[in-house]
């Protein structure tokens, strides 16, 4: 794919996404990996107007090449490529369900959401919480890149998940099995409910490996 069909396909799904109520007012960010660098959502922009002409491009050190300032959150995109060498895309998300539960006291924090359907445990599998740190503080970057090499996704506590896969539909398709997951979980907490069982999830893992 050109890279401005990449700029254009950054667009459009940003704009499902913000017109969905995944992301809301200046949240969120999306990049795409390039044979030279990255492109990236500008800080500060909403999801639902993005310009292709002002998305960032950077390069593989991560240096501003075009486009506006890119989003302040950059670090955590490269830390998740640095482990991931064959991700091609990663979507971060303040998504109001799956922050929910990124606040809770008693969640497992290796693995936050049970396996309650097929297709979470197809598309995210495992999900680890990674410990809370101040927007922009280096040390959120090294914390995901610690999680990044064993998982393509990670719930960062108070804040939101971050999501890597093959392709930018893969990640954005990704996490919102991640976010309609938290509010199932949400759902049915406090209930008495069936998740699937560990011989369910081996069999899925088997098939549809993360």
């Amino acid at each position: 794919m050109s890279e401005n069909s990449e700029r254009d396909s950054i667009c459009r799904l940003a704009k499902s996404l913000f017109e969905r109520g995944l992301t809301i007012g200046s949240s969120g960010n999306i990049s795409v990996r390039l044979d030279d660098g990255w492109l990236m959502t500008p800080t500060g922009s909403s999801m639902g107007n993005l310009d292709p002409n002002e998305i960032s491009k950077l390069d593989l050190d991560g240096n501003l090449i075009s486009g506006k300032s890119p989003t302040k959150e950059s670090f955590l995109h490269i830390a998740m490529y640095d482990e991931r060498p064959d991700s091609g895309a990663v979507v971060h998300l303040h998504s109001t369900h799956s922050v929910a539960v990124s606040c809770l006291a008693d969640i497992d924090k290796k693995n936050v959401l049970p396996p309650i359907t097929a297709y979470y445990v197809m598309k995210i599998g495992k999900l680890p919480l990674v410990p809370y740190f101040p927007p922009g503080d280096i040390n959120l970057a090294r914390a995901v890149k610690e999680m990044a090499s064993n998982h393509h996704e990670v719930l960062l506590a108070n804040h939101g998940p971050v999501v890597a896969g093959k392709t930018l539909e893969d990640a954005v398709y990704a996490i919102e099995e991640l976010e309609e997951t938290a509010r199932l979980f949400l759902l049915l907490r406090n209930m008495k409910t069936q998740y699937l069982n560990e011989k369910q999830v081996n069999a899925l893992n088997e098939l549809y490996p993360n």
